[in-house]
């Protein structure tokens, strides 16, 4: 089975997190965190930056490391990078997706995530968890 890598940004502003709506492909109208495939000689900082440029026409740090996802698609196998990152200049404008929302701990679970995200939300939870501490 072939396998994609990919970059995830958990983009936190405030005290919730961006997730955006698929506007294409198989997997249309589902949620993810907006991010996108690795280039050949890309670092995962490189390729998060690029495809958060590409998707949202907005400038992220990369703050956290989050979470892996391994999972097994029909199609491929998936290895998703999750970071935490914080919006240093711009507002995001949709460029690739149907629709957006800030989410919040108690809000997260109310949108249709894509099965590897959905893998993501424990760890993605714990965020607001240590900032309780």
């Amino acid at each position: 089975m072939r396998e994609i890598q990919v970059v995830a940004a958990v983009i936190r502003h405030n005290d919730a997190v961006f997730a955006t709506q698929r506007g294409y492909g198989p997997y249309k109208g589902k949620w993810e965190f907006p991010g996108g495939k690795m280039e050949p000689g890309e670092t995962m900082e490189q390729a998060l930056v690029r495809e958060i440029r590409e998707e949202l026409a907005v400038e992220v740090t990369m703050v956290a490391w989050v979470a892996t996802v391994e999972y097994d698609y029909p199609e491929f196998h998936l290895r998703m990078h999750c970071f935490l990152c914080e919006i240093k200049e711009g507002e995001p404008v949709l460029l690739e997706h149907e629709a957006a929302r800030w989410l919040t701990r108690e809000t997260i679970e109310e949108v249709d995530w894509l099965p590897a995200d959905r893998v993501a939300l424990p760890q993605i939870k714990g965020l607001w968890d240590g900032e309780k501490n």
